[in-house]
């Protein structure tokens, strides 16, 4: 599956639009990876704990926008963007979404 956050596709062509996919996750804070990140505040620098949580919360997001993307029987989803958002204290969505589509090369049909 071809994923990509433009409108177009250079050397494809847009032969079927198959809609609005998305995928979305709600994650919570991990009291080790919060107590971490309460030290590493004092002192400053990377909150590792947190960049994993979001590596692991965008992968699970596109993972579930690619397989609605699937369903439809789309080969690419252009477009593709991010969004995040608070539920409650503590704990957070992160959404990923885009235009599934079905691309044929240039030259082909």
């Amino acid at each position: 599956m071809l994923v990509v956050n433009t409108e177009t596709l250079p050397g494809y062509r847009i032969i079927a639009t198959k809609g609005l996919v998305q995928g979305s996750t709600v994650r919570a804070k991990h009291l080790g990876r919060d107590i971490a990140a309460g030290f590493k505040n004092l002192v400053g620098g990377e909150l590792k704990g947190y960049t994993e949580l979001l590596t692991e919360a965008r992968r699970e997001a596109l993972s579930r926008m690619l397989a609605q993307a699937q369903e439809l029987g789309a080969n690419a989803v252009l477009n593709v963007r991010y969004s995040t958002s608070a539920i409650t204290a503590g704990a957070s969505e992160l959404f990923a979404y885009g235009t599934a589509v079905t691309v044929a090369q240039d030259g082909q049909a």
